[in-house]
């Protein structure tokens, strides 16, 4: 698969190591300003998620997208969405949700309003989605 990894960032113009995903490394600055500017709600998913016995990435480049949080182990990532996702930004959302998965990984989404009125239930959802990925 890295080789794979390695004909998609040329063709793509990503950069790609052997290590991580292709990812932009134009985006690395603007992730890194993403996770000092955390809106409420991923800083409250972020006390759950950072005390998991896996490592997540937070605000992570992956090709030409920036992921909220990403769990490498678990090929999983996990987006916050805020009100204007489910409007003007819909079918951007879709294309970023099959780049990504053509990546192996699977995609969870959770708007604002249910991490801040149902946080049990998100996080049982990304539980479940976690042990689901290490039994394949």
């Amino acid at each position: 698969m890295a080789k794979d990894y390695y004909d998609i960032a040329a063709r793509r113009g990503l950069f790609y190591n052997g290590k991580h995903l292709p990812y932009d490394r134009k985006l690395s600055n603007y992730a890194r300003q993403l996770r000092k500017d955390a809106t409420p709600e991923e800083r409250k998913l972020w006390v759950f998620l950072k005390g998991l016995d896996v490592h997540v990435y937070r605000q992570r480049p992956i090709d030409h997208y920036i992921v909220d949080f990403y769990i490498h182990d678990a090929s999983l990532v996990i987006e916050v969405d805020g009100c204007q996702h489910y409007m003007e930004e819909k079918n951007h959302d879709d294309e970023r949700t099959q780049v990504l998965e053509s990546y192996g990984l699977t995609v969870i989404r959770f708007a604002n309003k249910a991490v801040l009125e149902n946080y049990e239930g998100v996080c049982e959802n990304i539980m479940h989605a976690i042990r689901k990925a290490r039994k394949i």
